[in-house]
Formats: structure tokens, C-alpha cells, sequence
């Protein structure tokens, strides 16, 4: 059986939409639906149900699903088995910003410890991609901070941070013990690129401004903020530039840090990864 079709109806089924799932396996819509159909001709089954608001599995989809999904887990423990064997695997992990201090002590000594001959790649991305790297499958795994849309993941908190509000060390605000962002409407806020996950969007930037900047990292808010009075976001304990400070905000949660894989990915290096993360 062909398991690239098992994978393709494996996304269509945790999707409940072929739309979905076109964009999880970073195809488009047509030659996805062609490939469940011949996977339907093949059994001779149908496997979903379609209807204009998605779709969902036949009990012969449901069947195919179950075990689909253990034979693809065994496929990648095979696969990583054999590249471990050989010297040849790889992971390659995600970092957003100021997560990127976690990829070291003794994370990276435990993962070496149990896997001397794996070659990892780190990749830092802006904060216009809170996944880190996930969903355009340029990584196997991420350190990354929530809230963000979490469909087709699985995450792992490891810890969590209060955040505020990063102003200039004249500001008025840093008189006071704590803010809400709610009410601070008549500030310059920092905007994120068009695009960026709505959930992150709003739980890092203040009321919409005409003349917001749109800036990409850390570096660049934190500057705006020195330069130009600008009011960014950060969790308390992110290292400032002199002539700045946090004030602590009281109407968002705390931010969680994660570790964050993509639950059509899990491999059992990615699953080992995790594990050790977990526990370091």
C-alpha cells in the first residue's frame, strides 16, 4: 500500500477538511482530492463522508485510520532506525527568539548523551512565525512561546512567564506597580507583520495604532521602544538595552514557554527529543 496516500487521508481525516489538510501537506486541494479517490478505488471503500461543511470518516475510514496511523508510526521508527544506524540522522530544531537560550546546559548534554550521532540544526525565526518554523515544515521541532494556533500540534509546556509592557526608563507608566494594556489605547503600539497566527497578534501587541511600526524580532521592538517611544510587549525576565524597563501588565495570563512538534511528524527522534526536554 502506498504510504504517502496513508499520510494524505491521515491529515484529511485529523483535519476534517481536505482545505485543511491540502495546506498541512502544503499541496493544493485538486491533486489531494484525486489521491483519496484512488486510495477509495484501491480498497474498494468508501472512506468520507463529504459535505459542503468538510468531511468525515466512513466506519471503513474510521478502520483505515486506526490502523493507518500505527503503520506510519512504524515506518518512521524504521526510517530512523536505519539513519541512525548509518550516522546519517538529523533534526533540525525550531527557536523564537528569546527561546533560544533553552538549546543549551543540560538539554544539549543529555540529548548527546543518548544520541552521539545525530546532526542538529538549529533555525531562529522572527516573531511572525510563532511555530517556529512548524508549519512550513522547515523544522521537526520548536521551542516557542504561546498562545498561538495549536491545530495539527502537539505541544508541551515547560514553564510559563508574566509579561509587560516595555517602555523608556522616563515613561509615566513605570510609576505605577501594574498595567492593563486594555487601557493604554493612546499609545504608539508595536504591529506584526500581516499575516501573523491572530492569537499571538493580539496577546503581543496593544490597541491598533495608524501609525504602528511593523517590526519582525525582539531586537527591533526593543529598539523601536528607545528610539522612537513606541510600546512593545515582553515576558519580565527579557533582557533589556540599558534605558529601558518592563512594567508588569495584569490583563494577559502568563506567557507559557513550549516545546511544540507537528502531530503528523512524530518520529521517534522527535519523540526522544521531546521526552528529554521534558525532563531537563
Amino acid at each position: 500500500m502506498d504510504l504517502r496516500l496513508l499520510r494524505y487521508f491521515q491529515a484529511v481525516v485529523e483535519e476534517r477538511h481536505v482545505g485543511r489538510a491540502a495546506a498541512r501537506l502544503h499541496m493544493t486541494q485538486p491533486p489531494l482530492s484525486r489521491a483519496l479517490r484512488r486510495l477509495e478505488r484501491d480498497l474498494g471503500a468508501t472512506l468520507l463522508d463529504r459535505t459542503p461543511q468538510g468531511v468525515s470518516p466512513t466506519p471503513a475510514g474510521d478502520a483505515l485510520y486506526a490502523e493507518a496511523r500505527a503503520l506510519l508510526e512504524q515506518a518512521d521508527r524504521l526510517r530512523e532506525r536505519v539513519r541512525d544506524a548509518a550516522g546519517t540522522a538529523t533534526l533540525a530544531v525550531g527557536t523564537l527568539a528569546d527561546t533560544a537560550e533553552l538549546l543549551s546546559g543540560r538539554l544539549v548534554a543529555a540529548f548527546r548523551a543518548e544520541h552521539p550521532h545525530v546532526t542538529v540544526s538549529v533555525h531562529e525565526s522572527d516573531l511572525s512565525d510563532p511555530t517556529a518554523g512548524l508549519r512550513t515544515g522547515l523544522v521537526d521541532v520548536a521551542f516557542t512561546r504561546a498562545p498561538f494556533d495549536e491545530t495539527g500540534l502537539r505541544v508541551h509546556a515547560l514553564t510559563s512567564e508574566p509579561v509587560g509592557v516595555v517602555v523608556r526608563a522616563g515613561d509615566p507608566l513605570t510609576r505605577a506597580s501594574s498595567v492593563a494594556v486594555g487601557d493604554l489605547g493612546d499609545r504608539r503600539w508595536i504591529r506584526l507583520p500581516e499575516g501573523t497566527d491572530a492569537a499571538w497578534a493580539a496577546y503581543w501587541t496593544g490597541p491598533p495604532h495608524p501609525d504602528a511600526p511593523v517590526l519582525r524580532t525582539i531586537q527591533e521592538c526593543l529598539q523601536s521602544v528607545l528610539w522612537n517611544g513606541t510600546s512593545a510587549l515582553a515576558p519580565l525576565d527579557q533582557p533589556l538595552p540599558p534605558g529601558l524597563v518592563t512594567v508588569p501588565v495584569h490583563d494577559r495570563a502568563p506567557s507559557r514557554l513550549l516545546i511544540a512538534w507537528r502531530a503528523d511528524r512524530v518520529t521517534p527522534l522527535v519523540r526522544s527529543f521531546v521526552h528529554i526536554a521534558a525532563r531537563s
